[in-house]
């Protein structure tokens, strides 16, 4: 019996709580360890998505609804293009404008419920911890370094992964059985 055995034996509810904390420990995988989207660019969108969304939370929460402004502004023509590639990934995935459209409105709001989740759980830390984020982005150089920029901040790894945040689209309806037909 080698001693770690031993020590459970000797200690009627450690086994239990060496479970428990071998399943926190696989739980906690590293975010590379999340599934992401098939294509690279959709992957891409959902990133700045999830980084539009957890501004929108720091400017809400921190009282900074001017440098959310600054950020839309300085940023509105590749915000303005990944709003559209995220609702056409939607449309695409969910077959077609309304439905698309209602999976977009339902992420979106997930999404935004989960960061704002995590900004509660942190508490009167959250301020403190994610106000700089406006610093950071406005330094950016270019439009064209937001996308490196919001996949480094790994902010779809606490609940609302890329491409993975709405119902799979439907499998196409089985045609009707015509009356006398038998299928097994």
């Amino acid at each position: 019996m080698t001693k770690s055995n031993r020590w459970l034996r000797r200690r009627p509810g450690a086994a239990p709580v060496a479970l428990l904390m071998a399943g926190v420990l696989l739980a906690a995988q590293p975010a590379s360890a999340l599934p992401r989207c098939a294509a690279e660019t959709d992957q891409t969108v959902f990133e700045i998505e999830a980084l539009k969304t957890e501004l929108m939370v720091v400017a809400t929460t921190c009282k900074q609804e001017d440098r959310y402004n600054a950020f839309v502004q300085k940023y509105q023509p590749a915000l303005a293009q990944n709003g559209r590639a995220f609702g056409q990934y939607f449309i695409r995935t969910h077959g077609g404008t309304r439905p698309g459209q209602r999976q977009n409105d339902i992420y979106i709001t997930e999404l935004a419920n989960v960061r704002s989740n995590v900004a509660r759980s942190l508490g009167s830390d959250f301020c403190s911890r994610n106000g700089g984020l406006f610093d950071e982005v406005m330094a950016l150089q270019s439009p064209d370094d937001l996308p490196g920029y919001a996949a480094g901040k790994d902010l779809l790894s606490s609940g609302a992964t890329a491409c993975q945040g709405a119902p799979a689209p439907r499998a196409a309806t089985p045609a009707r059985r015509t009356a006398g037909t038998h299928t097994r």
